[in-house]
């Protein structure tokens, strides 16, 4: 099978190319654009012996109509645009341009193509950012919630999400959709919350800071999941997905940011003070969300596996050794020389 994905670039991305280079024996092509542009970065660090790497640009419609044509896609997974949300609130209509535009302009050329045989599928990946705030007791949050979107970057994936189900409407489209909730892992750009605090760690054991780490609030709860679970449900969705349907895909634990820092902490192999940083709020913070994937695990056969704290471990290793942190002394062991 041909399969395109786009922003190949990105943190999901990357990871979904090596999901699928390791699960399937499909011929892969990845779309590239920059790292600002896929809001994330790093994700297709390294190079990916089968995976054709095709630079374009989603916002041009002849490009992408162009690309269509050169790779003649069986299947599309859609990660590409700006996924950062406070870069969202700096440019609203940037944000909601692009991410929206990319996805227009990608499902009219795939609608342009005459189909051979089957019609090709698109999988488009939304975001649990589009239920916006839900009352307590109304938690859960499964995939009949209302879309109320409590932010530019969230109002962009509700557009998103409600342009994929247009076109399966109007153009007779095999779309399946996919709301991931927050996940995190190896390779995310640190302008992240876990990647940004494991870095911080990683400089201070390595001397190169104070012993503080800069933090944001502390108190929202968040589902987080690996993010190579969520590529694992990007694949079963594509394989398993009933058309014009969605999933949601999420641990079903709500986990504070203070947990997230706490584990940390826990691991780092100096003590650390935490220091409150008011910039790092974000306007419109959502205070407690979480996930009920059970449609998911139901009809894709899919659940989050890999532990919080083996994440969080994974991302911190990362960092060291990008810092350059060596493995820690055995105990009684005598210095190098």
């Amino acid at each position: 099978m041909r399969v395109l994905i786009t922003g190949y670039g990105g943190f999901a991305g990357g990871h979904l190319a090596d999901e699928l280079a390791t699960n399937t024996d499909w011929q892969l092509w990845g779309t590239v654009f920059s790292a600002e542009t896929e809001g994330v970065g790093d994700g297709a660090t390294g190079a990916r012996p089968g995976v054709v790497v095709v630079p374009v640009d989603l916002r041009d419609p002849r490009s992408t109509r162009a690309l269509i044509e050169s790779v003649a896609p069986q299947l599309v997974f859609h990660l590409a645009g700006q996924a950062f949300v406070p870069a969202a609130w700096a440019d609203p209509w940037g944000t909601f341009e692009t991410n929206v535009r990319m996805q227009i302009n990608l499902l009219e050329a795939m609608a342009r193509r005459a189909p051979e045989g089957r019609p090709a599928r698109v999988v488009v990946i939304s975001s649990n950012e589009v239920y916006g705030t839900v009352p307590p007791d109304q938690l859960p949050i499964d995939e009949r919630r209302p879309l109320a979107p409590a932010n530019p970057y969230a109002t962009s994936k509700a557009a998103q999400d409600l342009v994929a189900v247009q076109y399966g409407c109007s153009h007779g489209m095999d779309v399946v959709r996919v709301r991931p909730f927050n996940h995190i892992g190896p390779r995310q750009n640190d302008r992240f919350a876990l990647p940004a605090f494991a870095r911080q760690i990683a400089e201070i054991e390595a001397g190169a800071r104070p012993a503080r780490l800069d933090v944001g609030n502390l108190d929202a709860e968040r589902d987080f999941t690996d993010v190579r679970d969520v590529v694992r449900g990007y694949r079963l969705a594509a394989a398993l997905g009933r058309a014009g349907d969605v999933y949601n895909l999420g641990s079903g634990k709500p986990r504070s940011i203070r947990s997230l820092v706490e584990t940390l902490l826990n691991l780092s192999r100096v003590a650390v003070e935490i220091a409150p940083d008011p910039a790092r709020a974000r306007p419109s913070e959502i205070p407690r969300t979480w996930c009920d994937a059970s449609k998911a695990r139901h009809e894709l056969g899919w659940r989050a596996e890999i532990p919080f704290e083996q994440t969080v471990a994974d991302v911190l290793d990362e960092w060291r050794a990008k810092v350059g942190v060596g493995a820690p002394m055995a105990a009684g062991a005598p210095p190098g020389g």
